[in-house]
């Protein structure tokens, strides 16, 4: 799941030319890699921020595609050689909102918990929802407050609710976990 803002969905990065036609290394942002990069599918390069798309850059139509190495090498209509790719490299690739897969019962978008509000079951203000780091053996919020920093396990036991429309979290963490 990428950062974006409401109207597209940052969905992978490119990264180095793969040969001398064109393919490209895309690195997967998204947890549904295979209805993004598919044949036929438009993607555009994102701006700076990565936050939508660059009016300078055309679409980007995915001609083919095969996994590789936890990720995926890609051509695309147009990028034909191997300078044509290195001039995209480090580019992030954004998808329309619209086109995104729906979300299964309970999933929300990684944008949409950024931002929130995290309080203690008892009602207690930690702070607010900063960053969201995917780690092994749990993904992490990273969640700033007045003089504050914590790091909350995103897991059922310490996640009560996620209420997105009134940009809230609700959390039971274990004893301890705010004092480290």
């Amino acid at each position: 799941m990428g950062r974006t803002d409401p109207g597209f969905l940052v969905v992978g990065q490119l990264s180095k030319p793969h040969g001398m036609h064109g393919e490209l290394y895309v690195w997967p942002l998204t947890d549904h890699p295979e209805g993004t990069f598919a044949p036929g599918v438009v993607l555009r390069l994102a701006d700076g921020d990565a936050r939508e798309p660059d009016p300078d850059a055309p679409p980007l139509r995915v001609a083919a595609v095969r996994p590789h190495r936890g990720g995926f090498l890609v051509t695309f209509g147009g990028v034909d050689s191997r300078a044509s790719a290195g001039a995209l490299r480090g580019r992030y690739l954004v998808r329309p909102f619209e086109e995104i897969e729906p979300l299964a019962e309970g999933e929300i978008f990684y944008h949409q918990i950024l931002g929130l509000d995290v309080f203690t079951v008892d009602g207690t203000p930690l702070g607010r929802v900063s960053e969201l780091y995917e780690v092994e053996p749990t993904d992490l919020l990273e969640v700033r407050g007045e003089g504050t920093e914590h790091l909350i396990p995103f897991r059922k036991d310490v996640i009560v609710e996620v209420d997105v429309e009134a940009r809230r979290i609700v959390v039971d963490p274990p004893e301890g976990l705010l004092d480290l």
